[in-house]
């Protein structure tokens, strides 16, 4: 049976994340067309048997498989977001809730109440410790001013900038980048 079907990853990230699954798949010779951040679009359909091998490949190694449905539906909200913030060239200037919503096709208030009934936090808060990880990360290299990372970053000041920084880490900027060991987290430790 050739039918091309998606299926959901969880936990898968990044670049480095997308080479493993891509590896595993190749190893157990399951045929796939193409591979993204948190989903794989399969060129056929998997038996059950090749199905149970890959969960338990994906599992040895961090990632999860996710059935369809909900979880699946968080697992794109998370990689639209980390896409967005993580991995654009542009400057963030998006209304999240739009990009959202177009991308999943759904209303952004169903979307927000699942995924906070699932995860826990609010999109907006899970968008925010994403934005600050990827502060820290503009902060640690040492490239950009503050200015520039506020700008880029879309914070409407850098007071602002400062002041949720502070709120989610505990700490200025200034005393970020003068730790000698700064707390960063892998953005697969950042998605609960």
């Amino acid at each position: 049976m050739i039918t091309s079907t998606t299926i959901y990853i969880k936990n898968m990230v990044c670049p480095r994340c997308i080479m493993s699954v891509k590896s595993i798949l190749q190893d157990l010779s399951i045929q796939f067309n193409n591979i993204a951040l948190g989903q794989v679009e399969m060129a056929e359909e998997m038996t059950k048997y090749q199905r149970a091998l890959l969960e338990e490949r994906l599992l040895a190694v961090g990632f999860e498989l996710l059935e369809p449905g909900k979880s699946a539906i968080i697992s794109k909200i998370k990689t639209v977001v980390i896409e967005q913030i993580h991995y654009s060239n542009e400057p963030i200037s998006v209304n999240f809730s739009n990009l959202i919503s177009n991308k999943l096709h759904h209303e952004y208030a169903y979307l927000s109440r699942l995924f906070s009934s699932i995860e826990g936090i609010t999109i907006e808060k899970f968008i925010a410790k994403q934005k600050i990880e990827k502060v820290k990360e503009l902060l640690f290299y040492d490239q950009m001013s503050l200015s520039q990372i506020a700008l880029d970053m879309n914070y409407s000041s850098v007071s602002h900038l400062s002041a949720q920084f502070k709120k989610e880490t505990g700490m200025t900027p200034t005393q970020f980048k003068s730790q000698a060991n700064p707390n960063r987290k892998s953005l697969d430790d950042l998605q609960s």
